[in-house]
């Protein structure tokens, strides 16, 4: 057990700026943060709050999320976050909010080698959707297995399958997402997850 829990890494999800700082006596392997998080830490200008994040945490990969809902928009506001850091992970999510996959702007993000972080992803299909799309990249796929538990559904054997086929079709890594309880992490690592967001 030991060793499986080591394999996986643990992000932060949305800590803010003096959190960041803290030294809560566990390793921590990166951060990740959307716009809901950035309101309730208090941002009031996102690429300002951007940058102070940055600046506390250099050498971390850190996920930074668009809020654009169409393409165009979600392709640029990738491209100004890419531009603030190397270690920045743009975060966009599957679908745009009316549901239609977001495909495109994760090919065209990629074809201009900025990292992403392919968030808010339920089921199965929508990785397999995008998997010819993100295959040789080394993309972050953040399955949202909380609110996959919340619809009644086990999450463990949903993201266990996920988990299988993204190791077998792609070089991406996989995440673990609206994490619930403390054990999810247990339950992240013995089903081969690559990070999970505490």
């Amino acid at each position: 057990m030991k060793t499986m829990v080591n394999n996986i890494k643990l992000f932060a999800d949305g800590p803010n700026l003096d959190e960041i700082k803290k030294n809560f006596n566990i390793k921590i392997d990166g951060y990740t943060f959307n716009p809901s998080l950035f309101k309730k830490n208090g941002a009031t200008d996102y690429l300002d709050y951007s940058k102070k994040i940055l600046k506390i945490c250099s050498d971390k990969p850190v996920s930074l999320e668009v809020f654009a809902d169409d393409e165009n928009g979600m392709i640029e506001q990738g491209r100004i976050l890419n531009n603030l850091s190397k270690n920045v992970y743009v975060k966009i999510p599957i679908t745009y909010t009316d549901g239609k996959s977001t495909s495109n702007v994760i090919q065209k993000l990629l074809d201009e080698n900025i990292k992403l972080n392919i968030t808010a992803i339920f089921i199965f299909e929508q990785i397999k959707d995008i998997i010819k799309v993100v295959q040789d990249s080394d993309s972050i796929l953040s399955i949202f297995a909380g609110r996959i538990y919340d619809c009644g559904i086990d999450a463990k054997e949903e993201v266990k399958i996920m988990n299988k086929f993204i190791r077998e079709n792609s070089k991406c890594k996989s995440l673990w997402a609206s994490t619930r309880m403390a054990f999810d992490y247990i339950t992240a690592a013995e089903i081969k997850t690559d990070i999970i967001t505490m």
